[in-house]
């Protein structure tokens, strides 16, 4: 199976972040083709056209050839196989028991990621990953937050635990509601409350590191303070038709990078 790379114009609907955009070409270059080589695993995995054991056949196919040719220029080949294993968990894992088996796949699904965008930027520190895998894991939270409804209705998945629905008295046909009731709204906060909690941990990455690197990495913890900050604007409504409420807003995203940008070592 060839890697086809996904248009620019996807990375615009799915908030790439706004500071890789003015990142010179020798760091934005790898980190839209990482980009792209993303969302291709995610779509192989995703395809509703093709049944889950089609797709598990599809993911080895594209694992063989990155194996064979590599993930590009500059970009580490593992981090890639970890989200073709995480694809791999979407074909007969629906749903979460507890957050430690949300966690378990956001290490599989999301810190993969952040570990491509420091590996592009020459960035080989324990310390670094580490934090880098807080952010991440983080991301992947909201985004499951803002995605409740799709992830049901269009893939047959619940992110959120089990555990947490059972706390806060959620069962599955709440999250198939018209409305979102008060309940799965407390769910909602306390999962967005959660990753907020992780972005503070890793936060300090963008401390961390220095030049092009830090601008790129504040834009990222940005999006994720900006993201929750619309799931809480919007009351937690995750259900409603309008996703546009749930998405973060630009001059929000610019606000917090200015602030963590500012910060003194």
């Amino acid at each position: 199976m060839a890697v086809a790379v996904e248009p620019r114009a996807r990375e615009r609907s799915e908030n790439f972040p706004v500071a890789l955009r003015v990142l010179p070409a020798r760091y934005r270059e790898p980190l839209h083709a990482a980009y792209a080589l993303a969302r291709r695993i995610d779509d192989v995995g995703d395809d509703p056209s093709r049944s889950p054991m089609t797709r598990l056949d599809d993911l080895d196919a594209l694992e063989a050839s990155l194996r064979s040719r590599g993930a590009g220029p500059a970009l580490p080949l593992d981090p890639f196989l970890d989200l073709i294993a995480a694809n791999r968990c979407d074909q007969t894992l629906t749903r979460m028991a507890t957050y430690d088996d949300l966690l378990a796949y956001c290490r599989l699904s999301a810190n993969p990621i952040g570990r491509v965008v420091l590996a592009v930027f020459g960035v080989d520190r324990p310390d670094a990953a580490a934090l880098s895998d807080d952010v991440c894991t983080a991301l992947q939270i909201l985004e499951h937050c803002q995605d409740v409804a799709e992830d049901l209705r269009d893939r047959d998945r619940v992110y959120l635990p089990a555990e947490d629905l059972t706390r806060y008295g959620v069962d599955e046909p709440d999250l198939r509601a018209v409305t979102t009731s008060r309940e799965l709204r407390r769910l909602v906060a306390a999962e967005v409350d959660r990753a907020v909690l992780l972005l503070d941990s890793g936060g300090p990455l963008v401390r961390l590191l220095t030049g092009w690197a830090r601008v790129a990495v504040a834009g990222y913890v940005a999006g994720g303070r900006a993201t929750a900050d619309a799931l809480r604007r919007c009351d937690f409504d995750v259900l409603a038709p309008d996703a546009a409420r749930r998405q973060p807003r630009r001059r929000d995203v610019v606000r917090h990078a200015t602030r963590l940008l500012v910060v003194r070592r």
